[in-house]
Order: C-alpha cells, then structure tokens, then sequence
C-alpha cells in the first residue's frame, strides 16, 4: 500500500495540535503569552487564496492555462494565487509515475514540464495588472534525493550511527532532511527566496511543513525578504506554532479546524466541536493571529467525494464566514471530483471543469466573496458562536460591526434540523438572497428549519 508522505505531514500536525482533544487546555496554558501577532497588511484580511496544482490545473499542466484564465480567477474574488511548488521534481525514490512537487530537486530552476520562465513571470505579470498577488509553495525542510544540494552532503540531516543522509521522517521516503543547524545552508535558503522576489516580482511564499525549520531562520529571512517587498506575504503550513506567527508568518492553516471540519461532517463528532477547535486556537495563539480557512485542499480528498456535493458547499460556506484568511482548491467552484492527495499528487489527473449534475457553485461563491469583501464585519477576528438548540447538528455565529450584524446558520447533517437561536432583536433579521440559490420563503429567527446540510445568512443593519 503506497504511504502519503504529505498526508502524513497532514496528521502529524493534527496531532501536534491535540485535535481539540482534552489535551488542547494543558497546550494553551504551555504556549500561551501576552504576545500580539505580527501586524499583517489590511487588505489581506479581506483576500481570498487560490490554491494551484499547475500540473492538474488544466489537460496541458502549464504556467500558459492558468494565465488563460486568470480574468476567470479575478471575476470569482480571488486575490492571491497560490502555485503548489512549480521546480523540477525528483526522480531517485520518487512516489508514482511522475513524483510528489513537494520533492524539488532544484530550488533556483522552474518544472521544464509546466514551461519556462518566461513563462511563469508572464503569469505573475497578468496577475499583478489584475490586481491579484502571486505567492509560490517553498519546501524548506528536505529536498530530493536526487537535488542539486546533494553536493553539499553538509546540508543533510544524518544518521548518527552510520553518517548516511536520512529523510526528516521515516516514512517520507521520498526526500532527504536538511539540517539547518549549517550556517552555509541558512544562507542559501534566505538568498534563494530572495531570488524569487527580487527577479520573479513574487508576492511571497506558501511554506511547507514551516514547523520543521527552526523559528528563527523565518524570522531572519522574513527581515531580509521585507527589504525587497516590505509587504512579502509569508503563509505557515503549521498548526500547533504560535510562535511562527508572532514575527515571522502573516498566517498560519488552521488544520485543527479542519481536523474538527472532516470529524463533523463525517457524523464522528457533534457539530460543536467545531467551537471547540475554535476557541482552542484562540488561547493558544498570540492577539490578533491570522488564520487560513480551509475545507478543500491538496492533502486531502476532494470535499465533494468526503462529504458530498451539499455537504463540501456548506463546509465551504463556514470557511467565507468565519474570521481569517478564505482559500479554495482548484476545482472547487465547479464541484470537481477528481482523486485529490495520493494518487494525484504523483500521478497526472486533470481537473474536470465541467461536471454535470451540480448547483451553480461558481455563482454561489462568487456571491459570497462578494458579501465578505463589501461588509467590514467579515474583516476582523471577533466571532460570536451563538447558543442554539441543536448545537450537535447545527453552528450558529454573528459576524458583526458598529453598522451591520451577520448570522450565520449551517446544518452539518443530512438530515433536517429543527430548533432556535439564542439572539437578541432575532426578529430584526432579514434573510439574504444568494446568487445561484433558490429563492427560499422568509423565515422569522429565533425559530429555524433547516434541510440536510442548508445554510442560511441573515443580516440586520445597526440603528444610528
């Protein structure tokens, strides 16, 4: 049976969280601090991520088809472009036909098989006259058997016993552990994603596994990065390191919620977990943390082959109304369901761009992205869970500010749910209409009537 090495990262790190298990208040009350987390550019509260596979983006696998649709990409409410690694792969000890991008043998060079550089400063040129930013996947920690770094046996973490270079874990059979206790390799690191920045006009960095490098060296490359783009965007994959975002990361994935995400939806775990994992989060990271929300991803099955076509539209409804940072997987705003993780990630399995039988979702998301960029009250980090009376089918938040009040109701069952809200002037609340949704009767909160997985947003605006 093949072995996920990314997918294990996935769970290592879930666990490193305590998957808002009981352990999560003896971590809070070890990490916790009076620290304020790094200041982040204003706008990024409002952005949406997108995430590219580039070789699965399209049939052709290149740089030219995402550029082909970037005026698609701009229309939906995306604001940064996320491109999963795009340098050439390994060979020696790869996974599948073709290899995992997270097993780069050349950080100075570009994948031969997604075009040339040319190519891909086109990409990021048609991207900024667009107004969107483009931030490139970095895997820091280990590199390919076959790298280039190979002349430099220095760099690699070794067997202490026997002197041979072995992978950062056992079963990431696929790379080889860097050691960053070498001066000489920090230094490389720092001037290559320098190169990145000064030469490609990249926007920052999506850093894999970001907890395996030590702290400090972010923080170092993030002061010499800033010098080049004093708004770099740097974006932790780290769940339990609060530390990466007091002066180092803009943001980290928030992979506890979406722990909690899949157990709910998956009918392992009552829908208040997911307040749980929230609140977890909160005590355990410094004022004011940014967060990546997320429901789809590479390391995952598609959301629609885990929870269904509903199921995956009311987990992705959660993540564009809850606090942070939003993000999509490619494919998501057509509801494809093309295999995700293993074996994608090492095999060539395109995304169907026209599925039928599904809802509108372009339409759906594109409306909400909408809502969330024109109301301050999605911007900052204040969520209130309110109290229902179903709080193991249904989450209940208001999002609000001085002028408008959100609330927010989903049903994370496939079954109807019935029950009330506990909020004050409920009658005040209108229903919203959502593009590409059926037009529901209106309904009166506190009471509600949901259908499997039916989500709901109601808004009032504030008297003066």
């Amino acid at each position: 049976m093949k072995r996920n090495p990314h997918k294990l990262r996935c769970l290592v790190a879930a666990f490193l969280t305590g998957l808002l298990a009981s352990n999560s208040a003896v971590v809070a009350a070890a990490d916790s601090t009076n620290a304020v987390a790094r200041k982040s550019p204003d706008w990024l509260k409002k952005a949406v991520v997108y995430e590219i596979f580039t070789r699965n983006f399209s049939k052709a696998g290149d740089f030219n088809a995402i550029t082909d649709r970037l005026d698609e990409l701009k229309d939906l409410g995306v604001d940064i472009l996320w491109l999963m690694p795009i340098h050439p792969i390994g060979q020696k000890n790869k996974k599948g036909a073709i290899g995992s991008p997270y097993a780069v043998r050349d950080y100075y060079a570009v994948n031969p098989d997604y075009g040339t550089t040319n190519d891909l400063k086109q990409l990021i040129a048609g991207a900024h006259q667009r107004g969107m930013k483009v931030i490139i996947d970095i895997v820091a920690g280990h590199t390919a058997w076959d790298s280039v770094l190979m002349n430099h046996p220095e760099f690699y973490k070794k067997d202490a016993t026997s002197g041979r270079i072995v992978p950062p874990n056992p079963g990431w059979t696929d790379v080889a552990g860097l050691n960053y206790e070498n001066q000489e390799l920090r230094r490389y690191m720092i001037d290559m994603l320098k190169y990145w920045v000064k030469d490609f006009g990249v926007d920052g960095f999506r850093c894999d596994v970001a907890f395996t490098v030590p702290t400090e060296f972010w923080e170092t490359a993030r002061g010499e990065l800033e010098q080049i783009n004093p708004e770099v965007i740097l974006l932790a994959d780290a769940n339990a390191a609060p530390k990466l975002v007091s002066k180092a990361f803009d943001m980290d994935n928030s992979g506890a919620l979406h722990s909690a995400l899949n157990r709910v939806l998956r009918g392992n775990s009552p829908a208040y977990l997911l307040n749980r994992s929230w609140e977890n989060t909160r005590e355990q990271f410094p004022a004011g943390s940014l967060h990546l929300r997320f429901s789809d991803n590479h390391e995952n099955n598609r959301a629609v082959a885990r929870f269904g076509l509903q199921g995956a539209l009311a987990a992705q409804v959660l993540m564009l109304t809850l606090d942070g940072v939003p993000m999509f997987y490619n494919g998501m705003e057509v509801g494809d369901a093309t295999e995700s993780a293993d074996p994608a990630l090492f095999e060539k399995l395109p995304v169907f761009w026209s599925p039928g039988g599904r809802p509108p979702l372009r339409e759906i998301y594109r409306n909400l992205i909408k809502l969330r960029k024109q109301y301050p009250a999605f911007d900052d980090d204040r969520v209130v869970w309110l109290q229902n009376t179903a709080p193991a089918e249904v989450v209940t938040i208001l999002r609000k500010d001085d002028k408008d009040e959100f609330v927010i109701l989903i049903n994370l069952v496939s079954h109807s749910t019935a029950g009330s809200v506990e909020l004050p002037g409920a009658e005040e609340f209108t229903l919203l209409k959502i593009d590409g949704l059926p037009e529901l009767p209106q309904s009166t909160l506190p009471e509600f009537r949901l259908g499997g997985y039916e989500w709901r947003i109601y808004h009032r605006t504030l008297k003066k």
